[in-house]
């Protein structure tokens, strides 16, 4: 058949049932154009066909022959960036790329029809695209940004044309932000376009599965039909009978157990005698095509015998209950337990004039990262394995390979291609990691395996589904005298973060607030469940929304203003909390005030009318964790940067760009540092062979530590080139500065040497321009066990305003409105960070409203983004991001952490404006309209108007470990 895509004629061959998607992807290499649902639900697909955007994936490649069809690759043949693709970079619409194709189609097919297009149609036009990075607003005003410079210039949009008028500022450059930009930076500050956005916008950008090499084969999983089953056998002898297959293999060739976290490695590649999750890995096969492996995985004969199913935290805890591991402390259903009093809780009760006590619920959620999990394994002939994978941790995956293989780290390479979002997500270890890796080394081939949609949502790792109660004592003016939280976490079969996840639900709550006497009671149990592990705010959205909601219920029944009596709590700047974390720089007193100055919260609380209303929330988070998963005395970041004869730098870091613009933000910190323009930076990133070692993209760790560690790298290469300078121009190292271009003496710009000129002069004493650095955490950890999950460098901080419609007679709750300011310590870039603060915005609006990861009778209710509803462009309300510099002492140039902290107080506030709007009290997240029309008949008879859990399990929680306060406590 013969297809005209992007003006050019191709000729192939079609197969009767093959797909637009396959077609452009498998047979004609145009990859730009992504798969990310197979049921036409993320618009990742979205191409021209006619003119008219339509979904590759459930189109028929033979049904398009005689349309012009039209991909991303066509939009900038002559490489110079369409009118669109050039405001998708300007205004920052771009973090992991992944959904931008179909994104872009989709706004080009509306203003090829549409003049001046309102916000209301652009919306809806991108409707049926799903973005979990930016929260949409920013792929909005590109879209709006490129229709107006179309009818400026009268530039008729279509698919194979570019613009390339001069750049413009979209963003918002208002006076306030003009002010604010350090004028003693040339870089940091600046809202520069993200580094490399031309590849994502132009589809030339390699995600794992664009990638492709010759003999490759393909492998796919066979995963447990059954929860929890015994495996009474596996005959594979009819599967391998088939023409193509090349190796199947099950639990005895990939024996070893392996974790993330070295205190619970209790998982394989595949089950071994028993599987514990319906989706869990029972078998694999390698084979010619995805189709060979496909028919391979039914021929395979598993025979199960069904055990009893543990399928809630009420079940794990019951003494009739069967064992999900049969092995050690765990044979009781329960992975961790933690038990914690600092100060006397007790006493402190005692003091308290007020005490109040409430149930929470936080339902789990996944990270519906747009790009599925892929990885492809290649195993050479010199018995080198290298691996492609998307995956936010090279590092960890680089030593879980070698342990279950067997294999020295130096024959093991890593490689992270781009990452289309990431979450946490991918901060695990996966067992198609393994089992690609295995498969390639038995058939001395490379092996692709990429995960379906409904795989994905089976591998999970995210959201622990936890059940709180919270008790907390308060003086008459507000002030907390004792807070006891004890919680349930549901954390399904395997271990995974769920160590650090127990304590992190208990960490965090004395870095937001002044708790004198603290008691942690924390416990995760196992079901037969996937694995929960660590989604954006790792452990802390939970009990952020339990204790925001309380003190917001304390507030009213005290007579005070739930501000005010935030205020009165507040931890102070620099000072230690009751359980030994230290604070730095804090700007939540700052973000407060503009929060509610933007929102005009203090007017509108209570006078909104009837089912329209207003809420309030603060938190705080971690900028890198004090300790690493694997306790070491090494750095957690290491980094280079190299110094090219031509004056170019080149930045090597491990850290993993997934979408939060970690490439950007380290190349801007090596431009500011070294006085370059940012186009005169390069990075290579996330590669095990080449880059130094870094922990990975977790915990919101990379701007601080990785940051921290290219600073240093660039700042001990250019005492190298200060040194020849100062001796050229005659003046000491110290008075010199790199700018522009030049090294020159601070007080006399005129005395000075080109850039280039002294990196020459440089290397010819020196030899090769090599500067290296590192960062390790101060000792943070306080003076007990358990001390090791909580600490950070530094703390992020954030408040938040949702503003609310409610229908009482639907239910159904429209966020209209959100604020959020967050002290992100300093800006290193505002375009990106912004960016930031409104995807966490809109991924907390889903948790808050909408996204549900739940299972009836071990299988999950809705394994699709069909039945998995996340916020479209249509959901998503008014975002204000307000960025708040603080300066911390400690962060590179004093940044902070921005891409996890702003979704913490989220939903709480939008919890808080329900009542506000509708007088019902919701406990239980997702918030949705059934629960709202509960709460209002409970209301209308009389009741409390609230809906919630209304008991906690009897528990009896191990004595609780005693830890006076620190003596500097304040």
């Amino acid at each position: 058949m013969r297809f005209k895509i992007n003006g050019r004629t191709y000729r192939t061959n079609v197969r009767p049932n093959q797909t637009l998607l396959e077609l452009l992807r498998e047979d004609l290499g145009l990859t730009g154009t992504k798969h990310g649902c197979e049921l036409g639900e993320c618009g990742a697909c979205t191409v021209l066909i006619g003119g008219k955007p339509r979904l590759s994936c459930l189109t028929l490649a033979s049904e398009v022959r005689s349309f012009e069809i039209g991909t991303v690759e066509g939009l900038a043949p002559d490489c110079k960036l369409h009118v669109l693709q050039q405001a998708f970079a300007e205004t920052g619409a771009v973090q992991c790329g992944y959904c931008t194709p179909g994104m872009l189609m989709s706004g080009l097919a509306l203003l090829q029809t549409t003049s001046n297009p309102s916000e209301r149609e652009i919306r809806e036009a991108l409707s049926g695209n799903i973005c979990r990075c930016s929260g949409y607003n920013k792929i909005i005003e590109a879209v709006r940004l490129a229709s107006l410079r179309k009818e400026s210039t009268q530039h008729h949009l279509q698919i194979g044309e570019s613009h390339s008028g001069q750049r413009s500022a979209p963003w918002s450059m208002d006076e306030e932000r003009e002010h604010r930009m350090p004028k003693e930076f040339s870089v940091i500050g600046r809202p520069i376009p993200k580094v490399g956005v031309e590849s994502k916008l132009t589809g030339q950008a390699k995600y794992t599965d664009d990638l492709s090499f010759p003999n490759m084969l393909y492998g796919k999983i066979l995963r447990s039909t059954h929860s929890h089953a015994k495996i009474v056998s596996i005959s594979k002898d009819r599967a391998m009978s088939l023409d193509g297959v090349r190796a199947i293999i099950t639990a005895e060739d990939l024996p070893i157990k392996y974790g993330i976290m070295p205190t619970s490695e209790d998982e394989r590649a595949f089950a071994l005698r028993k599987v514990r999750y319906f989706g869990e890995p029972v078998a694999a096969v390698a084979a010619d095509s995805p189709d060979i492996a496909q028919k391979a995985l039914e021929y395979i004969d598993v025979k199960y015998e069904p055990l009893q199913s543990v399928n809630s935290i009420e079940e794990a805890l019951s003494k009739n209950s069967a064992s999900i591991h049969e092995d050690g402390e765990c044979s009781n259903n329960i992975h961790k337990t933690v038990s914690l009093e600092f100060g006397d809780v007790e006493q402190g009760f005692k003091e308290a004039d007020y005490t109040r006590e409430d149930t929470f619920f936080y339902e789990g959620s996944n990270h519906v990262a747009l790009e599925e999990h892929s990885a492809i394994a290649s195993y050479g002939a010199d018995g080198k394995l290298t691996e492609w994978s998307s995956t936010q941790v090279p590092h960890y995956l680089q030593r879980t390979l070698c342990k279950v293989l067997g294999l020295q780290a130096s024959k093991v390479r890593v490689i992270v291609p781009e990452v289309g979002g990431g979450f946490g997500g991918k901060s695990d270890i996966f067992s198609h990691e393994l089992v690609a890796a295995k498969l390639s080394m038995l058939c001395s081939q490379p092996v692709k395996i990429t995960c379906t949609r409904e795989e994905v949502f089976y591998l999970h790792r995210g959201r622990h589904p936890t059940l709180m109660r919270l008790k907390t004592g308060f003086k008459g003016d507000g002030r907390i005298s004792a807070l006891h939280l004890k919680a349930l976490l549901d954390g399904g079969a395997y271990g995974s973060y769920g160590v650090a996840t127990t304590y992190y639900v208990g960490a965090l709550q004395t870095a937001t607030y002044k708790i004198p006497n603290y008691k942690y009671e924390g416990l995760r149990v196992y079901t037969n469940k996937p694995p929960c592990g660590p989604k954006r705010g790792h452990g802390t959205p939970q009990p952020r929304f339990a204790i925001e909601c309380q003190i917001d219920k304390a507030s009213e029944d005290l007579g005070i203003d739930p501000v005010e009596i935030r205020r009165r709590n507040l931890v102070n700047p620099f000072s230690t909390s009751v359980n030994y974390l230290r604070i730095t720089s804090c700007g939540l007193q700052e973000c407060i005030e503009k929060v509610l100055s933007a929102s005009e919260f203090q007017k509108k609380r209570g006078h909104l009318g009837q089912g329209n209303g207003i809420g309030f929330a603060v938190s705080s988070y971690i900028s890198g964790a004090g300790l690493p998963i694997f306790w070491n005395n090494m750095p957690h970041s290491s980094a280079e940067v190299r110094i090219d004869r031509d004056g170019k730098a080149t930045v090597y870091s491990m850290a993993t760009d997934i979408g939060q613009g970690s490439d950007s933000v380290l190349s801007f910190i090596v431009a500011e540092a070294l006085g370059l323009d940012v186009s005169d930076v390069s990075i290579v990133s996330a590669d095990t062979d080449l880059t130094p070692v870094d922990l990975g993209s977790y915990s919101s760790r990379v701007t601080f530590m990785a940051g921290n560690a290219v600073l240093e790298a660039a700042k001990n290469v250019r005492e190298l080139l200060f040194e020849v300078a100062s001796r050229e121009i005659g003046v000491p190292q110290s008075d010199l500065v790199s700018r522009e271009g030049r090294i020159y003496f601070r007080d006399d710009p005129s005395k000075g040497i080109d850039w280039t000129q002294a990196v020459r002069k440089a290397e010819s004493q020196f030899g090769a321009l090599v500067g290296t650095g590192s960062y390790k955490p101060p000792n943070l950890a306080g003076p007990y066990k358990g001390s090791g999950v909580g600490p950070s460098p530094a703390y992020s901080f954030s408040a938040c305003v949702a503003e609310v419609r409610c229908n009482s007679s639907t239910g159904h709750v429209e966020v209209k409105n959100v604020w959020l300011a967050h002290d992100l310590g300093r800006s290193i870039n505002p375009l990106l960070a912004e960016g930031q603060i409104e995807g966490s915005v809109v991924m907390a609006l889903g948790e808050a409203l909408m996204e549900e990861h739940t299972f009836k009778d071990g299988m999950h209710k809705s394994p699709s983004m069909l039945g998995y509803k996340t916020p479209t462009p249509l959901e998503v309300p008014e975002i204000h991001p307000i960025i708040v510099e603080s300066i911390d002492p400690e962060g590179p140039f004093g940044a902070k952490e921005v891409g996890q902290g702003p979704l913490l107080p989220v939903v709480p506030a939008i919890a808080n404006a329900i009542h506000d709007a509708l007088g019902i009290r919701i406990d239980q997240v997702p918030i949705t309209p059934n629960k709202i029309l509960t709460a209002l008949t409970d209301k209308l008879k009389g009741g409390t108007g609230r809906v919630g859990p209304n008991s906690f399990p009897q528990v009896e929680f191990k004595e609780a470990l005693k830890v006076d306060p620190p003596k500097i406590f304040s």
